[in-house]
């Protein structure tokens, strides 16, 4: 029942595969930390936030965030209103009992 000896062995990518020189927006920072005679010794474990191959350009992370959910929203609404409009369809209003009678 415990499942021993299934799981998969996880592979840990070589630290040395993630080169701030190799992202525009971290050498950037870099340069504007050494000119205030600074360095960030962790700037390093922020390149991967950075690879287009495993999470998308920043343009591509907006879009997929903003319409995230859209299609099941979407299908949801369209029930929704095709579920009024046969609701009301098989019970239609009685006149005369309306609002704005007193």
């Amino acid at each position: 029942m415990g499942g021993h000896d299934h799981h998969h062995e996880m592979k840990m990518p070589d630290y040395r595969i993630y080169k701030v020189e190799d992202i525009p927006q971290l050498v950037a920072t870099k340069r504007a930390l050494a000119a205030r005679g600074l360095t960030d010794p962790w700037l390093r474990n922020e390149v991967w936030r950075f690879n287009p191959k495993a999470f998308g350009t920043e343009k591509s992370r907006i879009i997929t965030t903003v319409f995230r959910g859209f299609r099941v929203g979407f299908v949801a609404f369209v029930l929704t209103v095709l579920g009024t409009a046969a609701y009301d369809k098989m019970n239609p209003p009685k006149h005369g009992h309306g609002h704005g009678h007193h």
